[in-house]
């Protein structure tokens, strides 16, 4: 299977071209599991439902269908309200520093590099924290017997193990068990960018279409904004 490329985290990027697009709701199907994971972490402020746009929901049906048999995703996150965006960077922004050891750095570079793990919660729809635009998704695979496939590390890890590229270098694979967890990573990252996402270097289980992370890896406008509220997407 084709290996994942090593490639820079995305920059801040403006380009907007934003249209009017409605959100979906997943549900469970054959085709993905949806297990909503801030709500069972007891997040304040989490979503219990899962929304994506229209769009995301046409390019997540086609990736479905680039995996084997009986396999399918198991969805983790879409869609999230500001509050949690705000309420995750502030919980995690503490363990962060403690597993780098940033308390030294200057506050500028602490917060950059905290953002390389947590999406800052700035308050502007027009440049938003990836999630809060339905263009965002938190996934892994699922085999035929419903097991999630190893992926060398947990969803939301603090770890350069989240990375997607990272079990491409050969002095990180050991044996066969990390020789399956490359090609788990490979099967997730192909059947994403084949149907038009792209991943965000630093987190294997985050893919994206149409928000500003799509857009600076596509060089084309972001077309979704922020929406910050569930009345918002019901509105």
């Amino acid at each position: 299977m084709r290996p994942i490329p090593t490639i820079e985290d995305p920059e801040r990027y403006i380009d907007s071209a934003f249209v009017d697009s409605a959100f979906i709701e997943l549900k469970s199907c054959d085709l993905w599991d949806v297990k909503m994971l801030y709500p069972i972490l007891h997040m304040d402020h989490a979503e219990e439902n899962c929304f994506v746009r229209k769009e995301m929901y046409e390019r997540l049906v086609k990736a479905a269908g680039n995996l084997p048999d009986g396999y399918r995703f198991r969805i983790w996150d879409a869609w999230r309200p500001f509050a949690l965006q705000h309420e995750l960077f502030e919980k995690y922004s503490v363990d962060i520093i403690r597993d780098f050891h940033l308390e030294e750095l200057p506050e500028a570079k602490r917060r950059a590099a905290i953002c390389k793990f947590v999406s800052d919660p700035v308050p502007d729809t027009k440049v938003p924290p990836a999630h809060t635009t339905g263009g965002a998704i938190d996934l892994t695979l699922l085999d035929p017997e419903g097991r999630e496939l190893p992926m060398g590390c947990g969803f939301d890890a603090f770890t350069d193990k989240t990375y997607a590229a990272y079990y491409e270098t050969a002095e990180h694979v050991q044996g066969a068990e990390d020789e399956q967890v490359r090609e788990n990573r490979r099967l997730l990252y192909y059947a994403m960018i084949d149907a038009g996402f792209t991943n965000l270097p630093s987190e294997w289980w985050h893919y994206d279409y149409g928000d500003r992370f799509w857009a600076y890896y596509m060089r084309k406008p972001a077309i979704y904004e922020g929406v910050f509220t569930r009345e918002e997407i019901h509105g």
